[in-house]
């Protein structure tokens, strides 16, 4: 198979300041999805990845990853909401 990902083109938004707090929700949100997904699989936590016994040093709260890991899940979080407004839509913070 020749699959050759298609991805939007969002090299040209830019998102703004206000947008940072929920970006940092979004990129937690991510991480609890992740967590989730590989705990119903049955994955458990452990100080190194082992895929035979099933242990991710990552199956922590996203507050307690290493920032390296929390950047992982901020750049999905970027990219989701630059795809959203690369394809017309508004996110409007809410009023303080």
């Amino acid at each position: 198979m020749d699959y050759r990902p298609q991805l939007i083109d969002t090299s040209r938004v830019i998102l703004p300041e206000s947008l940072r707090d929920l970006l940092e929700v979004l990129a937690a949100n991510t991480h609890e999805h992740w967590s989730a997904q590989r705990i119903a699989d049955g994955w458990v936590y452990g100080p190194a990845r082992n895929d035979a016994r099933k242990e991710h040093p990552c199956l922590v709260p996203y507050d307690q990853l290493p920032d390296s890991e929390k950047e992982y899940d901020r750049i999905t979080a970027i990219e989701t909401l630059k795809a959203i407004v690369a394809q017309g839509y508004k996110i409007i913070p809410p009023a303080n």
